[in-house]
């Protein structure tokens, strides 16, 4: 049978025209818009129809290291039900953050493709682009309902009237590109931080905007509205008042569910309830409110995965657990109390302890008992994963797609990473093999060689005793970097 090649279009504004064959299922979205929107080329089509649907969750710390979690070995903070999940699930220990910092890994988590790509270079640096394929969109042509609650981060929800940092606040119509542009039918989202407790108002000590004034960084629910009540207390709360209705409404008319929780938790400014500091009153204040907000988090994933037992389709639904790069700070003090385990580095950095993060995957209906794995994964392995779920693999897709499809190992079908993983962030570049990596903090100009199972710290430098390994690495990473740069150009698109 001859294969069919089609230009496929995610960003709809009709039905997927569907047609099942015998042998295989083809497909083609058709795109009606303004601006010009990507086409992805798709040969080789021989996917088969799947009834059973998974619901899909993807929960999201900010900031969290690696050994903040008790599943990861913390002995003080308390993280009850994040532990339940590591014992029910899979122990993700090498898993990693395809950046440094929020933004950039926040869309690889949604396209599969590093941030370089399309130009999220950094935290609040460029936007999710009309032309990029992203999870949701997909998702919702499949029957989904898809739902984003949290941090947003992928580019502004207003055109103006916001409390803005970094690239967004030079150009706020320019990375205009909320979760309702990309996929979304539901949010409750903000564009960056908020407070941890009262996410509304600014806490204690702050200068700008002063303490107990408005915050300035509001919750959108859609284009020009805003979310008026229920804003008080611990943001984890807040932000699961709103993820539980939204599932429960997805469960009753029978339709199976995408959401993406994306705490504010630890981020800063970082503050704790009474309640939850007490849990901690053996401790300096500032570690009370990291510790108790961390707690505060952990309580609502367990509200979250109690609601899914009510409703039953707990073990129809995956739940993926992970934070956006390594702990905040340089040092520990005040409530910058972060911990990045036995790694060095911390967030902005590409060693270890800035984008090995804390991480496990539940899925009552694949993975029966508790395990760990210790092959590399990365956010970016979240979307070739999913699509293959749906019987839509990634040798589908001609244009680059950064991540592999995890479900072969959590299959018990493959054993080892079959793909390097690439890292960029401003003068950083690193890329890692199951055993090796490499890495620079001066744009590749000279490079340090770690063998990461048995340097975990990254100490003992290998370069000048493995020159031949180092020359392999740095030619394979710098085609991958040529690659980024072709597609950050809008070679993908044409």
């Amino acid at each position: 049978m001859n294969h069919l090649l089609f230009r496929v279009r995610y960003k709809t504004k009709y039905r997927i025209a569907k047609l099942f064959f015998p042998l295989f299922l083809s497909f083609l979205f058709l795109s009606s818009c303004n601006k010009k929107k990507k086409e992805l080329k798709v040969s080789n089509v021989t996917t088969e129809f799947v009834e059973s649907r998974s619901n899909i969750i993807f929960i999201m710390a900010d900031d969290l290291g690696w050994g903040d979690v008790g599943f990861n070995g913390n002995k003080t903070i308390k993280t009850p039900n994040l532990d339940q999940m590591a014992q029910n699930g899979l122990q993700l220990n090498r898993f990693y953050a395809s950046s440094p910092v929020c933004s950039p890994t926040r869309g690889s988590c949604l396209t599969g493709r590093h941030p370089y790509r399309y130009g999220v270079y950094f935290a609040m640096q460029g936007h999710a682009k009309p032309e990029e394929v992203l999870i949701p969109e997909v998702l919702k042509e499949h029957g989904y309902a898809t739902g984003h609650f949290g941090k947003w981060h992928l580019g502004t929800l207003t055109k103006e009237d916001q409390n803005r940092w970094g690239g967004w606040a030079a150009d706020p119509k320019g990375n205009f590109s909320p979760p309702w542009k990309n996929g979304y039918d539901t949010c409750f989202v903000t564009e960056s931080k908020v407070p941890t407790w009262n996410p509304m108002v600014a806490p204690k000590g702050s200068k700008k905007p002063l303490e107990g004034e408005p915050f300035g960084n509001d919750y959108w629910i859609g284009p020009e509205q805003k979310a008026t009540t229920n804003l008080d207390g611990d943001d984890s709360r807040v932000i699961m008042d709103r993820v539980l209705p939204f599932i429960e409404n997805a469960v009753n008319n029978d339709k199976p569910f995408f959401s993406a929780v994306w705490f504010h938790t630890p981020h800063a400014p970082v503050v704790a309830g009474p309640e939850y500091r007490a849990m901690y009153s053996d401790y300096s204040e500032g570690e009370q409110h990291y510790y108790g907000c961390i707690t505060a988090m952990d309580e609502q994933i367990g509200r979250l995965r109690n609601k899914l037992k009510e409703l039953g389709v707990d073990k129809n639904t995956m739940i993926w657990f992970c934070s956006d790069n390594g702990p905040e700070g340089r040092e520990l003090k005040g409530t910058t109390r972060g911990l990045a385990g036995p790694f060095r580095g911390r967030k902005r950095d590409l060693l270890e302890g800035g984008v090995r993060v804390p991480a496990v995957l539940v899925w009552p209906e694949k993975i029966k008992n508790h395990a760990k794995t210790d092959i590399p994964m990365v956010t970016s392995d979240y979307f070739p994963t999913v699509m293959d779920m749906l019987g839509i693999h990634k040798d589908t897709f001609e244009n680059p797609v950064d991540g592999i499809s995890l479900l072969p190992i959590i299959n018990g079908e493959q054993t080892t990473r079959n793909m390097p993983i690439g890292f960029k962030s401003k003068k950083q570049r690193a890329w890692m093999t199951e055993e090796y990596k490499i890495y620079s903090n001066d744009k590749g100009e000279t490079f340090s060689l770690y063998h990461l199972p048995t340097d975990l710290h990254e100490d003992q430098d290998l370069a000048a005793k493995y020159p031949e390994k180092i020359a392999v690495m740095k030619t394979a990473l710098e085609a991958w970097e040529a690659s980024c740069e072709a597609s950050d150009q809008g070679g993908d698109y044409k």
